[in-house]
């Protein structure tokens, strides 16, 4: 049933029990009466007068009618804040300005305000019509209110649009139904009518508006467009739409960008400083089937509708530069002709006030620079501050009238990282005046490729310095090795003087190791190149690197699939390998990983590489990374010279990569570094993949076999050898090493004296052992000189270099054995007997 306020006033003078205004209700009067009651039969009960003659049953008749009546006031104050609380509910909802009504599960109306009641026109009926029973029958709004009726009755949220006149005469009004179910055992729903109409009739008047001027736009003769700050188009005109090919609706909508439908980049869309200065710019569009269409934009910047301070959009006419008078045409044609030469020139150009502010910039200039170079930023102000000073002295050196002096090298304040090359000259402008043209060249790669170069020339001169070291102090060891071998030969263990002469010899043999080292970085070693497979050579390696790099230090191994072949010197690899995980280890102090992986480089990959060093190429990838604590970038430069370490002097020589450098480069491979500092190091090398035939590796497998054989023990043997070597002491050792052997020595010390010696001597001289090396004729010369002196003498060259070294320099029919320095004794006579047994 409904309730009015008039009832709900009703409701509470019932509950009250009093009218409004008085002091006390009859209930409460009735309250106050029977505790007196109850306190007056205690009273006499304790005074002496006992009801039924027993002592006590006053006072417990008083307290339980005393508990009673109080429990009956209460009940009255309960009752009444209860009955309080629908007239607030009904309070409330008759002070919402929108007509409301709440309604039980059955849709039966509970409660209807003041202004839904006006609304309906029943002000003084008990029960107001609900919406949808006064709309019933109307056409258009029977599927609609059902699914409002069907939401309150099921306990689901509503809402819904809807146009009517509950009454006729009255202008249908536009409302927005809102249905809300009410929480409780009864259920049901509240109904919310909020009229849309003046809110709807202002959104009709401002797209009526906004169609009027979209038509006059449209029917404008030139063109017209409106786009975000980053390019989207927003709008554009009929007119601009005929002349780019296209229609609206698909350049219009965020769909398209400026630069889609400009030719080249144009600057000047972007130089823009000032919103309430317009620029004008003048371009291409690209018009039907890619035609240029010239015009010239005046642009400017307006305030977003709707948006934040500082939030703009960028309004632009656009006029036919073709249809412009024929008084002005050649002038347009040049201006026009030199705009699409500046805004499509590949350098970048940009012009410079007296004041050295930038007036006009290409889109290559803006693209360089990296940032949001705005027209009347200093041109100073782009460059780090170490580059300002030569260019503010060169721009004021062109105001004075000076020739330009050469290009400037500046780095950028957005963008260090890159190097340039800055050209200025100074351009009249006929009235008087003249500003500055500056040109800016890219020259990061040329800078990066002089300072690549600049290395390996380094890297080269350091490499032929360290090889003729080594060339000489190998001689040195030679004699020192050999004379102690001399020496051992009549020393034996237990004579006093053996452990010397070992010490000797044993130190000699570590500093060979060094100077084979140094040969290693000089790529003059003699390698002994086989075909390998990497995975093969990295699974026999694994057990060694464990122990190397002890148990702080976790070694993994991935292993590339399908992986190439290459053509290696094994022992040196797994040199290159051990020195690379030992030097991880030591920047791992408190452990880490080690990670080597393989991988096969396709030339179409290697191409992709940024090394202009490394020739496209099939290769063969060794990765060996660590977890250490990195390389700083000042010292990544320098890692591979000789003797440079960043390690405590007992911990290293400063030659483990310099070696690994010199192997690598040897075997015709690259090897590059990458680190972060706290992250760790990345050395990746890259080999030459190796394409085996059937007949390489037949012959391989043939010389495998052959290597293999036994050694011989008999070291003694009978011949004539001429050896010939330019330093005493090595001549000396290795002619008594011979002699000792049973052969006959005939001794030289340069060339020119053996060619002599072989001339006076009259018998057979089977062997001819020579220094490679020597003054005024060196080894391969003689040999030329001696062939037809000696036809059947074989050939032994001993050398601190690498045999191929000089092989070039021999006739290719010529048949040589090579002997590489520092040698001892027994290798020495092994060689001997081998070749002289092949005789």
């Amino acid at each position: 049933m409904t309730e009015t306020s008039a009832e709900m006033a009703e409701l509470e003078r019932n509950a009250s029990g009093r009218e409004p205004g008085s002091r006390l209700s009859p209930r409460q009067i009735f309250t106050l009466a029977g505790v007196a009651v109850a306190g007056l039969a205690i009273l006499l009960d304790i005074l002496g007068f006992h009801a039924f003659a027993v002592p006590g049953v006053l006072t417990v008749i008083g307290t339980i009618g005393a508990a009673g009546i109080i429990l009956f006031g209460f009940s009255s104050t309960i009752s009444r804040d209860v009955s309080r609380a629908p007239a607030a509910a009904g309070d409330a909802l008759n002070a919402l300005p929108d007509p409301c009504y709440a309604t039980d599960r059955r849709g039966a109306v509970l409660f209807a305000n003041e202004a839904y009641r006006s609304l309906v026109g029943s002000v003084n009926a008990d029960r107001p019509a609900p919406l949808e029973r006064l709309l019933a029958g109307r056409e258009g709004h029977a599927e609609t209110l059902y699914r409002l009726a069907q939401a309150a009755r099921t306990g689901f949220a509503a809402e819904e649009e809807i146009r009517f006149a509950l009454r006729t005469g009255l202008a249908e009004r536009t409302y927005q139904v809102v249905v809300r179910p009410l929480s409780g055992q009864l259920g049901g729903a509240v109904w919310l009518l909020r009229d849309l109409t003046l809110e709807r009739e202002r959104l009709d008047q401002a797209e009526q508006q906004w169609r009027r001027a979209s038509a006059f736009l449209s029917a404008t003769p030139i063109g017209f467009y409106a786009a975000e700050l980053s390019g989207e188009i927003l709008y554009v005109n009929n007119k601009l739409a005929d002349w780019l090919g296209a229609s609206v609706e698909r350049l219009s909508g965020r769909t398209q960008k400026l630069s889609d439908i400009l030719l080249g980049d144009v600057a000047g869309l972007s130089m823009v400083s000032d919103f309430e200065d317009a620029s004008i710019v003048d371009a291409d569009l690209k018009g039907p089937n890619g035609r240029p269409v010239p015009v010239r934009i005046l642009r400017s910047l307006v305030p977003k509708a709707g948006g934040k301070d500082g939030e703009f959009i960028s309004c632009a006419l656009v006029l036919d530069r073709a249809t412009s008078g024929e008084a002005e045409g050649n002038a347009r044609d040049a201006e026009l002709r030199f705009a699409r030469f500046f805004n499509n020139a590949p350098i970048s150009i940009a012009t410079v006030d007296a004041e050295g502010r930038i007036d006009n910039a290409n889109s290559a200039f803006l693209s360089y620079m990296g940032g949001n170079v705005t027209r009347g930023v200093p041109l100073a102000d782009l460059l780090v501050e170490d580059d300002r000073p030569a260019l503010l002295e060169s721009l004021a050196a062109l105001r004075g009238g000076r020739q330009p002096g050469p290009p400037i090298e500046v780095r950028l304040v957005n963008r260090p990282e890159r190097v340039g090359q800055l050209y200025a000259s100074r351009v009249d402008s006929g009235e008087g005046g003249s500003s500055t043209v500056v040109y800016l060249i890219d020259a990061t790669e040329q800078k990066s490729l002089e300072l690549q170069f600049a290395q390996s020339q380094k890297m080269q001169a350091i490499g032929q310095l360290a090889g003729g070291v080594a060339h000489d102090f190998n001689n040195l060891l030679t004699a020192i090795i050999g004379f102690c071998d001399l020496l051992l030969a009549r020393h034996q263990a237990g004579d006093p003087s053996f452990a010397d002469v070992m010490q000797i010899k044993q130190n000699a043999n570590r500093a060979a190791n060094l100077t084979r080292q140094l040969l290693a970085f000089s790529r003059r070693q003699t390698l002994r190149p086989k075909v390998l497979s990497l995975t093969d050579a990295l699974a026999e390696l694994q057990n060694l690197l464990s122990r190397l790099l002890t148990e702080k230090v976790e070694l993994k191994i991935v292993h590339g699939r399908d992986l190439g072949l290459v053509k290696v010197d094994q022992n040196q690899l797994e040199q290159v390998i051990m020195n690379l995980a030992v030097n991880a280890r030591d920047a791992m102090p408190d452990g880490g990983r080690v990670t080597i992986r393989t991988a096969n480089v396709s030339e179409e990959d290697s191409r992709a590489l940024d090394h202009a060093m490394m020739p496209p190429a099939d290769y063969l990838l060794i990765e060996v990374a660590d977890t250490g604590t990195g390389i700083p970038k000042e010292n990544l430069g320098k890692i591979f010279e000789p003797f440079y370490t960043t390690k405590d002097p007992s911990k290293g020589t400063g030659l483990g990569l310099s070696t690994v450098y010199g192997i690598v480069k040897q075997t015709g491979g690259f090897i590059f570094a990458y680190s972060t500092v706290g992250k760790g190091t990345t050395f990746r090398i890259y080999l030459p993949r190796y394409f085996e035939t059937p007949a390489e590796a037949k012959a391989e497998a043939e010389a495998q076999a052959a290597a293999v054989a036994a050694e011989p023990t008999d070291l003694t043997g009978k011949g004539t050898i001429l050896l010939v070597e330019d330093e005493d002491a090595v001549r000396t050792f290795a002619a008594r090493a011979l002699q000792t052997r049973g052969y006959e020595v005939l001794q030289a010390d340069c060339g020119e004296a053996a060619i002599a010696l072989v001339q006076e001597f009259e018998g057979k001289i089977d062997l001819v052992v020579s220094d490679v090396v020597m003054p005024n004729m060196d080894g391969p010369t003689m040999v030329k000189e001696l062939r037809g002196k000696l036809p059947g003498a074989r050939i032994i060259f001993v050398s601190g270099y690498a045999e191929d070294a000089f092989e070039k320099s021999l006739d290719p029919e010529q048949q040589f054995h090579f002997l590489p320095k520092p040698f001892s004794l027994k290798q020495l006579a092994a060689a001997v007997k081998d070749v002289m047994g092949k005789a």
